[in-house]
């Protein structure tokens, strides 16, 4: 068992004592989310894979509290909003925009000349990024670079 879990599952303890409802409902999906994935790979996961659940869960409740507050719904855009910051816990530190802009340019720097299009940037972008910083910024940050 990957320590994300090991920490999960005792914070999933302690918000049952509290009867702290919201945490316990979002630990118990990120438990969940680790049962499913484990089921579909077939073997245990790695800590990368276990970040890779809450990441993916982090997106969920960012696009699902985008979608509430368009449609003017605020009380679940602030329960979407309290669940990713309950995630956002077991995730590594974020990188600053300035953080993700300076390794951008070192990867633009690095690729052969020929070879610097928006694909090549994000793949290798993506790849040192990964779990530090959100997809979209890194996006908009590879397109003004290269624009």
């Amino acid at each position: 068992m990957g320590a994300l879990k090991d920490r999960i599952s005792s914070d999933l303890k302690e918000a049952m004592k509290a009867r702290d409802q919201v945490r316990l409902d979002t630990l118990r999906s990120v438990l969940s989310g680790f049962t499913y994935k484990r089921t579909e790979a077939g073997s245990e996961l790695s800590d990368a894979d276990e970040l890779a659940v809450v990441q993916k869960l982090v997106k969920q409740r960012n696009d699902s509290f985008a979608e509430f507050e368009k449609a003017g719904r605020q009380d679940l855009a602030d329960k979407e909003r309290t669940e990713r910051d309950i995630l956002m816990a077991y995730m590594p530190a974020q990188k600053s925009p300035d953080e993700v802009r300076g390794a951008v340019k070192a990867i633009i720097a690095e690729l052969p000349d020929g070879a610097v299009n928006q694909g090549a940037v994000m793949k290798a972008a993506m790849a040192q990024l990964r779990g530090v910083a959100d997809g979209k910024l890194i996006s908009e940050i590879v397109k003004e670079e290269l624009g």
